[in-house]
Parts: structure tokens; sequence; C-alpha cells
């Protein structure tokens, strides 16, 4: 099933969520306007706001990932560089912000989303043209890299039990150019594939979700099983954007270096995830918490658009799963 157009606001003049998936970009996430029963007061929204602003660069030598974190009452980063022949991380950053600084996500997908503590510094933003351009600054890791394409982006926007109303936003597979440098190591990213996950919504105290992505510029998917249920479950495929159903994932949580096998119960996705690496944290701040494991590797198997069509065989597709719970 290929998807209608987005909303220009998740929020309609109601106040009521305009609920489903989509293809394209929402410009305004506006949860202070929402009405009965999804309305909440500022103080509640102050704890269970939460934003996010990821990125994913994808090439045969790396894989890095950056994200942005704003929980509302504190902010946080993360940035990382796998070498895959390697099978070890050569760079890694990892900072909590003081409240109500250090972070500033977009209010949107397409704004800026920045970080800085201290002398280290990340930024992701968009041009008018949809291109993105990432900088990270942190110590001796430093990434520039650029990236956009023509796929949709996905919308998804749904209810969340114990909070209220949350929205994501996910791109296709993107043509990528920049550089990597570790001290004195430069590494190529042309030619590579970035993707980008931006969330925003009105999250429960405790969330728990398996998530999955790979891409190509031919072809990607985003997977979701949790908080969410099978709203954000999409798949790209020659450049159109198509709904998948609830996900199933089957992975031994104790090992997650172990193979993951993920499918879809419409029928329409069936891989199997090998790991190359991980990157994990744990925390436990009292007042929050939070289990995080994301292995790093490569999806095979088979997708297609609908029921009935040919399946196309999917191999050596890179991309990460995880496994993810929070108190916060």
């Amino acid at each position: 099933m290929t998807l209608a157009a987005a909303p220009r606001a998740v929020v309609d003049a109601a106040g009521q969520p305009v609920l489903g998936k989509f293809a394209g970009l929402a410009g305004q996430f506006d949860w202070p306007a929402l009405a009965p029963p999804w309305q909440r007061s500022a103080w509640w929204r102050r704890f269970h706001h939460k934003r996010w602003h990821y990125a994913a660069l994808a090439c045969d030598e790396v894989f890095c990932a950056v994200a942005i974190v704003d929980l509302g009452w504190t902010s946080t980063a993360f940035a990382y560089a796998f070498e895959r022949p390697t099978r070890s991380l050569i760079a890694s950053f990892a900072q909590d912000g003081l409240p109500g600084m250090g972070a500033r996500v977009a209010d949107h997908a397409a704004g800026e989303s920045r970080f800085r503590f201290g002398a280290s510094r990340i930024a992701l933003r968009t041009d008018s043209a949809g291109v993105y351009a990432l900088t990270l600054r942190c110590k001796e890791f430093e990434i520039d890299a650029s990236f956009g394409g023509p796929a949709p982006q996905l919308l998804a926007v749904g209810t969340v039990s114990g909070g209220s109303v949350h929205a994501t936003q996910k791109s296709g597979g993107m043509a990528l150019t920049g550089a990597l440098r570790v001290g004195s190591r430069q590494i190529a990213l042309d030619g590579g594939v970035a993707s980008v996950d931006y969330s925003n919504g009105l999250l429960a105290r405790e969330t728990d979700w398996r998530w999955a992505c790979g891409h190509s510029l031919a072809l990607g998917f985003n997977l979701q099983a949790g908080y969410f249920g099978a709203h954000e479950n999409a798949l790209w495929l020659d450049g159109q954007l198509h709904a998948l159903g609830p996900a199933r994932f089957e992975f031994d949580a104790r090992d997650p270096m172990a193979p993951w096998q993920l499918e879809t119960e419409d029928g329409l996705l069936s891989l199997l995830f090998t790991p190359e690496g991980m990157r994990h944290q744990d925390k436990n701040l009292i007042v929050a918490a939070s289990h995080y494991v994301q292995p790093i590797g490569t999806f095979s198997g088979w997708v297609r658009a609908r029921p009935g069509a040919a399946k196309v065989p999917v191999s050596g597709l890179p991309g990460v799963t995880e496994d993810h719970r929070s108190r916060w």
C-alpha cells in the first residue's frame, strides 16, 4: 500500500492528532494545541516530551551513527564510528547535557538540531533543497557529511499508551558524500548511504522498543515493535514508500550478537540480521534509567511491495537493530 501525502501539521484545527502513515514532511508538531482526550498540562509535557534526531552513515569501510536527544528535563548526545573490516569501534562520543542547555532538537524534521558541551559540538541541518549537512567535532573524532535524495520520508503519527501522541519521520536511503576523521586518519564517505530518524512526541514514563533499519539507494526499511506498535513500519523500494504490518523480532536479549530474525505479519518482509559489532550503554540515574543495545551489521532475505508480488532479494544490506528500555 502506497501512502497519502503528509499533512502540514500533525495536530488539526480542532486539536485532534492526524493519525496514520504518510509520505512527506510535516512542518508543525504542535503538541500544546492538542484538545481532550490527548491534551496534557504544560507541567506534564515538560517531563514527557521527548525528541531526538538521529543520522546513520554507511559505506563499505565504516558505519557511523550520531544522535541528539532532548528528554525535556535533560539532554544527551552520542556518536560512534564502527570500522567494518576490523569489526571494531574506532571512535565514540557520549555526553549528557545540562537541563535546558546543551541540546536543541529541531521543531520538525527539516529543522536544525544542535548539541554543544565544552569544545564538543554536533549539528544536523537541511538546506532549502532538502539536502542534509552533518558536522561533528568531538576531540579527535570529526565528521563532515552531506546527504540527500528523492525518496519520500515516512511520517507516522499515533497514540501511545501511558503517554499521549507521538510522531516520527524516517528517511529512505540518501546518497552520501563527505569524510570521517579519527586522529590523523581520514576515511572518505563518498558513495555511501545515509538515513535520518526524527522523532517527537509525548511518551510514557517507561518506554521500550525493538527497532531495525537498513538502507541502500534502491531499497530500505524501518521496523519497530514496542511502544509505537506498527505505526512506523515501512518499506522503500525503487523510490516508492509502502506501509508494512506489525513486525516480529526474534533474538536472544542475552546474546544480541547472535543473528536476529525479522518478519512482518503481512508477509512482505523476511530478513536475517547478522551482527558485525555493537554499541551498548546502561544508565541508572535513580530518577531515570536506560538499557540500550545497538548491533551493527547486515540484512539478508527478501521484501516485496504487496502480497503476491515477486520477492525482491536482499543481501548485505547495512544497518542496525536495537533493543531499548527507558525509564525517563
